[in-house]
């Protein structure tokens, strides 16, 4: 009897735990898989970030880049730690909020995600939109995000992600109205396109397709652009998913492709969750639960 109760107690004390743990908390953080040249940039620029940080504990870049710095190798905890110091200590930056919405959709806390998208929002409402630059620069060394268009992004993937696709289009909406070069537009509009399909506003995805018109010049997001190509009939299927095949194993461009593959086999097939259980295998090494998408 003293035995069970000892067992009891012990399962009811790990129980009051879990229930006090937040969801980034609880959350399980998957690596990213980094080739070895891409790992040891990271890791020198992550000591460059400490560095200066350490330096200048007043600079709002500093602290920025730090959190920025220690998410790449897949320190997501961590670095939601420096971005919440961050934004104590600077309440009306919206980086801080912006970066740490990214990062609670890494680890899958969509509400969570969506509160800091929703406040970052909110501070960048009537202000001029800025350049966001990249922890990895492209070939060419161009960026091609700002910060605006970043925000919107990833507001409206949340709430995708949620189920919630009524705010997912309108947050997509206004992600159009500031993405302002060919690879923000066709990273956008595809979300656009997947989220106004879902929502079964075939006039809204239509016209998605429509913002994307002869041959732009796309340096970051290739495979945006081929999918949304595939939507307007321009891409043969079986030639994408071939090449696709060859080309990409792991990662966040993996589960894209599957999903915009999905959507077509689904409309070939008019069986959407068989076709897109096959198609979408992973987002940060976790699937997607088809279940949570259909949740409002």
């Amino acid at each position: 009897m003293r035995k069970l109760l000892i067992v009891v107690c012990t399962l009811l004390v790990t129980s009051l735990n879990t229930l006090s743990q937040t969801c980034a908390e609880s959350a399980r953080e998957v690596k990213p898989q980094l080739s070895v040249e891409a790992a040891k940039t990271y890791e020198e620029k992550l000591v460059e970030a400490r560095a200066q940080a350490q330096l200048t504990p007043d600079s709002a870049d500093a602290v920025l880049w730090l959190g920025r710095r220690i998410a790449y190798p897949g320190d997501y905890k961590e670095a939601i730690e420096i971005f919440s110091k961050g934004s104590a200590k600077f309440p009306k930056d919206a980086r801080f909020y912006r970066h740490r919405g990214h990062r609670y959709i890494t680890l899958r806390c969509f509400d969570d995600a969506i509160a800091d998208l929703e406040k970052a929002a909110k501070l960048i409402k009537g202000k001029p939109d800025e350049v966001e630059p990249d922890g990895l620069p492209n070939a060419q060394n161009i960026p091609t995000s700002t910060l605006q268009s970043n925000i919107w992004y990833h507001l409206g993937l949340a709430y995708y992600l949620k189920g919630d696709f009524k705010k997912a289009l309108k947050a997509y909406d206004e992600c159009v109205k500031v993405s302002k070069n060919p690879d923000m537009l066709v990273a956008t509009v595809h979300w656009l396109y997947m989220t106004a399909r879902r929502s079964g506003n075939e006039k809204k995805a239509a016209k998605a397709l429509a913002l994307i018109v002869g041959e732009p010049q796309i340096i970051e997001n290739p495979d945006y652009y081929r999918l949304i190509k595939l939507y307007q009939g321009r891409q043969k299927l079986r030639i994408l998913r071939a090449n696709w095949a060859r080309r990409i194993r792991w990662g966040m461009r993996r589960s894209v492709m599957g999903s915009g593959t999905g959507t077509c086999i689904a409309d070939a097939k008019r069986r959407p969750e068989r076709s897109l259980r096959r198609s979408l295998p992973v987002t940060n090494g976790r699937a997607l639960d088809l279940s949570r998408l259909r949740r409002s």
